[in-house]
């Protein structure tokens, strides 16, 4: 019997190493690469990096690595080269010759991070302000690099960087894409309104959003505090749609929204382009910090998402910092109980407790989702927030609605 389901896509990394970006920060973006790319579905086969000044202006790495590249994608019949950083159009033009030498035979396909994350927001897109969205930040972006993507499309095999905003000939007319991109803009232009007055219908009710790193488990804590079942998965970018439930809690209600989560490196044309979907955070009263605690680098995926905040311009907002995966944290320390320099490095909860309970004025928590571990004590503190909350907008209400 014959399987109809097709074969797993390999590829390579490729990254630098620079004064601005050392040797360990340059493998833990591999890693997240990586896992960019096993959340579209492909497997990875090898890392290539090379120490550089700065990325070379005409391919990226220097020409000896990029043909090192060449020979082991060739000797390993490699589907996808996957570079770490956004490549220039005319980067991609030098690379992809050096892969692929025929354009009508093109068998090698050439991506940067930022076209991977697209790829897996047009797979993960459910609703049509999310389809919007994303094929508006397709077009932008690959409207400088048309003459790249189109002129040997019609043989590429598909898979992985070709969910593409339209694969017709036709679109290889700069003016027929920048037509299509106002058209976008007018339509998301209407969602947004539609949007807006859906919210303003919400009435008085304090609005909660959950923020954070991608797959740090905001998803599965919605599910918990609202009792619903929101997707949520291993994987980068389960949520692209904002989902907002209402949650009552000591009897204290609110609306409770779970919002994309954020990347290091993300695209600037789809953060332009998903700002009405962000609008659930501009607009909330309240914002829950959702960090994965045992990522090794969480502090800098805080950094990460306070900056994409403070874009927002919602950096002001009432903040929650909650910590998950708590059991995780005290899991490797018992693994480690032995090895003092870890120890030092990896404190206890209840010193980390002690410590980010002063950096956020009292407002942190240490839980994990998937064990329920503080899950009470979350909801009796968000609840204290609500009623706060509710208190400063309306000082004269002698009643909580």
């Amino acid at each position: 019997m014959f399987s109809t389901s097709k074969p797993q896509e390999t590829a390579v990394l490729v990254g630098l190493v620079t004064a601005a970006q050392p040797a360990d920060k340059a493998s833990e973006y591999l890693d997240e690469l990586a896992f960019l790319a096993e959340t579209a579905g492909a497997f990875t086969r090898k890392r290539f990096t090379q120490k550089m000044d700065r990325p070379d202006p005409r391919t990226y790495v220097g020409t000896g690595k990029l043909e090192e590249i060449a020979i082991y994608v060739k000797a390993e019949n490699i589907d996808l080269v996957l570079f770490d950083d956004e490549l220039s159009a005319s980067q991609m033009r030098n690379i992809e010759r050096e892969f692929n030498p025929d354009p009508l035979e093109a068998s090698v396909k050439v991506l940067d991070r930022s076209t991977l994350i697209l790829d897996i927001f047009a797979r993960r897109a459910q609703s049509a302000q999310s389809k919007t969205q994303v094929e508006l930040a397709q077009h932008e972006y690959l409207l400088p690099r048309l003459t790249r993507m189109w002129t040997h499309l019609s043989k590429q095999k598909g898979g992985i960087g070709m969910k593409g905003p339209g694969e017709k000939e036709i679109e290889t007319d700069r003016r027929i894409i920048r037509n299509r991109i106002s058209l976008l803009k007018e339509r998301l232009e209407l969602i947004d309104r539609q949007n807006a007055t859906q919210r303003k219908n919400r009435g008085k009710t304090i609005r909660v959003a959950l923020v954070g790193y991608t797959n740090v488990g905001k998803s599965t804590l919605m599910n918990l505090l609202s009792k619903s079942d929101v997707f949520a998965e291993n994987k980068l970018f389960a949520t692209l749609d904002a989902t907002v439930r209402k949650v009552v809690v000591n009897h204290v209600p609110f609306l409770l929204s779970d919002t994309v989560g954020f990347i290091r490196k993300l695209p600037h044309h789809l953060v332009e382009s998903f700002k009405s979907t962000l609008d659930e955070v501009r607009e909330s009263d309240i914002l829950v910090h959702v960090v994965d605690l045992s990522h090794p680098n969480f502090e800098e995926q805080m950094e990460v998402v306070l900056q994409t905040l403070r874009d927002l311009q919602a950096a002001d907002k009432p903040m929650l910092t909650v910590f998950n995966k708590v059991d995780r944290w005290e899991d490797a320390r018992k693994e480690h109980h032995d090895e003092p320099e870890f120890l030092e490095e990896h404190p206890s909860v209840d010193q980390l407790q002690q410590s980010w309970m002063a950096k956020t004025s009292g407002n942190a928590m240490f839980i994990s989702a998937t064990s329920k571990i503080n899950i009470e004590e979350l909801r009796e503190k968000l609840s204290q927030m609500v009623r706060t909350s509710w208190f400063e907008r309306y000082p004269h209400s002698h009643d909580f609605f």
